[in-house]
């Protein structure tokens, strides 16, 4: 299907980008706001894999956008674009279910490596992998790794696609210090050239789904000058 939502007010730039967008076989649809986008949304029977969100608009910004098509969907891919230098715009996006972001001007071939490398993530979400086991279980956790599933003491935990990846990773390494990097390769790619710090907000957003107590994680733990770590309950 490759399809991708383009939500940006500037026509000029949503041009830009359906053109190149076009090129490598991506079907693309446009609009030119928040509530445009939302009613697109919401009546395509389609569905989409992508959207690329523009921050700055007028009406429903980029940051309430994402919010509602998060609410809509775990696996819809969200890139945040944005012409913002602050990290707490990147931040922001990143915290409300954006998968990326990127921050303008951008080369056509930077907006293609970001787009090939989620729609990538998104793709898997649809193939069913044979898996030894089906199902991980640490404590009171259990991740179902065919239905892509993560619960709690039998309560669901709802995760965006990037989210499930990671917590995949640490399942498949408990008690094991994980680099940053070698989350962000696992997750992200190899090819992915954005910052570190994407994982790090990631993480972020897990604890606030995952622990009783984000700022004071009981299994998500900081391994200072490295990276992170899943602590069993055994260890606890």
């Amino acid at each position: 299907m490759k399809r991708i939502l383009i939500v940006e007010d500037e026509a000029a730039i949503r041009e830009f980008e359906a053109i190149n967008l076009k090129r490598v076989g991506y079907s693309t649809v446009e609009a030119g706001s928040g509530e445009e986008a939302l009613d697109i949304y919401d009546n395509d029977s389609d569905g989409f894999d992508i959207a690329l969100l523009d921050i700055s608009m007028p009406g429903m910004d980029g940051f309430a956008l994402c919010k509602e098509l998060r609410k809509r969907s775990s696996t819809l891919g969200i890139i945040m674009l944005t012409a913002r230098t602050q990290e707490i715009d990147k931040i922001s996006g990143l915290m409300l279910g954006a998968d990326d972001y990127i921050t303008k001007p951008f080369s056509p071939t930077e907006l293609l490596a970001r787009v090939d490398s989620l729609y990538r993530r998104v793709e898997m979400l649809g193939k069913t992998t044979p898996k030894v086991t089906e199902e991980l279980t640490l404590g009171e956790f259990t991740l179902n790794l065919r239905r892509r599933t993560l619960t709690k003491n039998g309560k669901n935990i709802e995760l965006t696609q990037v989210e499930f990846q990671i917590v995949e990773y640490f399942f498949t390494n408990p008690d094991t210090a994980l680099d940053r990097t070698d989350i962000l390769n696992r997750v992200w790619g190899e090819a992915y050239f954005g910052e570190e710090k994407i994982v790090d907000v990631n993480i972020r957003r897990l604890r606030m789904k995952i622990e009783d107590e984000p700022s004071n994680p009981k299994h998500l733990m900081t391994v200072w000058g490295m990276g992170y770590k899943w602590v069993t309950e055994q260890q606890n």
